[in-house]
């Protein structure tokens, strides 16, 4: 599952009452075209309406949004820097302790967004129509296949993972700045499979693109209500 967030720096001075009286930046820390950089777009427009203010996007792609969320951190403290991150900046602030900013004491959590299951996805040359059938090529020739994140840590490599562990395959981790970058070399067929965040991988799914094997949620999306689930096709604890 991927959550995405508004965050912004803990600023020491009190934010003006006619906030926000200039431009807002909306930092975002994964490659343009990504699920995160594509919601966070869309809730820049949204703000920007309401608040009668330019509200802009910035992409600051690298080390699974890590760079962005540093940037941040270490913007000045008048509310007009916000993060625009996903469940990855907590993944990080578990497992890596030597991070430069600290996430849970430099940055301020103002709303959740959004928040969709991942879509496991393949190029459409590629020879497993299913998850069994995909399970069962990765058993056949063990190591050879490879997957994509949008960088080490995030939810959709987590979700690869999992799905590995379960699966009990072997497969190479590729990380991405991005969910793009990921899907496009899953197109080319350079990547095997790629758990794909919903707003990158469903559009392409429905435009023929690529294959939809499943979807990591318990019930079926309902945004896309004919791709089965993972726990449907042989993996009950997925």
């Amino acid at each position: 599952m991927k959550t995405l967030l508004l965050a912004l720096f803990l600023f020491t001075s009190a934010v003006h009452a006619q906030y926000p009286a200039k431009p807002v930046r909306v930092v975002v820390g994964y490659a343009a075209g990504s699920s995160t950089d594509i919601v966070g777009r869309v809730m820049a427009d949204r703000l920007s309406a309401h608040w009668k203010q330019s509200v802009y996007v910035e992409t600051r792609a690298g080390a699974a949004g890590n760079l962005a969320a540093d940037a941040v951190a270490k913007a000045a403290g008048d509310g007009y820097t916000l993060l625009f991150a996903q469940n990855g900046l907590a993944i990080s602030a578990a497992a890596l302790p030597n991070l430069p900013f600290r996430a849970e004491t430099d940055l301020v959590p103002l709303a959740p967004v959004a928040a969709t299951p991942h879509i496991l996805i393949v190029a459409n040359e590629f020879p497993a129509k299913s998850v069994p059938e995909l399970v069962k090529k990765a058993q056949a020739e063990k190591g050879a296949l490879s997957f994509a994140s949008s960088g080490v840590g995030n939810s959709d490599h987590l979700c690869a993972e999992l799905f590995n562990l379960t699966a009990a395959i072997q497969a190479v981790h590729v990380p991405y700045k991005g969910g793009a970058p990921a899907a496009t070399d899953v197109i080319a067929g350079r990547i095997s499979y790629y758990f794909a965040g919903m707003p990158v991988g469903l559009p392409l799914a429905k435009s023929g693109r690529v294959r939809a094997l499943g979807v990591t949620s318990k019930q079926r999306f309902a945004g896309a209500p004919d791709i089965p689930t993972l726990a449907e096709q042989g993996l009950p604890e997925y």
